[in-house]
């Protein structure tokens, strides 16, 4: 540990917590069918994963669309997404071990998410992960998504730790571009980027069997100030 203050763990939920990408992308597809789209939805995750998925239509259309009209538009992705995903959710492999040892070492444990609070339960409470988070925020608690900084620095002030001695967990580049304009740094998990298409990160994780708290106070030790975000 480099000192007897607390550190936090942020993380965000999909693509960190599950390895639900795929269905992700899969819903989206599906919804553009309906709508007469041709985007690719995979490409477009990578871009932009992250962010609520009412944002994340609007830069599908050319024309502006009402947003009550994208609001439902991203129902009916979500209802696309929950059938799909229905009988594969499980967390990470490794998850539940490094939660458990990372409160054991003293770590404050946040979720910070671009998901609102129903599927926020459709994940944590069906896996009885909710327990493991000293506090839980998502797209109703914030005025602005990532990659803007209010979900984390919200999470961290809820948790009572300074930005700088937080250390978030992401699987999307807007995510660790949050991560870095909040002052935090990051560790990257590759269930939707490669290793080697994130910015800056302290280490890069396929799963949670490939991490523990031990090697999180020696990653902090060998970075001490989070990296400026990418333009």
């Amino acid at each position: 540990m480099p000192d007897s203050a607390p550190y936090a763990l942020i993380f965000d939920m999909d693509g960190v917590l599950i390895d639900n990408t795929a269905a992700q992308a899969r819903a989206f597809q599906l919804l553009f069918r309906d709508l007469g789209l041709t985007t690719n939805a995979r490409r477009l995750l990578r871009r932009l994963n992250g962010m609520p998925a009412s944002e994340i239509l609007q830069h599908v259309f050319t024309n502006p669309v009402p947003k009550k009209q994208l609001a439902e538009y991203a129902a009916q992705r979500e209802l696309l997404y929950r059938v799909l995903y229905w009988n594969q959710r499980r967390e990470l492999p490794g998850l539940r071990g490094f939660l458990e040892a990372a409160r054991a070492a003293g770590f404050r444990i946040g979720l910070g998410t671009g998901s609102g609070d129903d599927t926020i339960s459709y994940i944590l409470d069906h896996l009885d992960l909710r327990r493991y988070f000293d506090v839980v925020i998502g797209k109703d608690d914030v005025q602005h998504g990532k990659p803007h900084p209010d979900t984390y620095l919200t999470t961290a002030r809820k948790l009572g730790i300074p930005p700088e001695r937080c250390v978030v967990l992401e699987d999307a580049l807007l995510g660790e571009q949050a991560a870095y304009r909040a002052g935090m740094r990051c560790i990257g998990v590759s269930t939707t980027l490669r290793p080697d298409e994130f910015q800056a990160p302290l280490t890069v994780i396929p799963d949670f069997t490939h991490l523990t708290p031990q090697r999180v106070w020696e990653l902090l030790e060998q970075h001490p100030t989070a990296p400026k975000p990418s333009r």
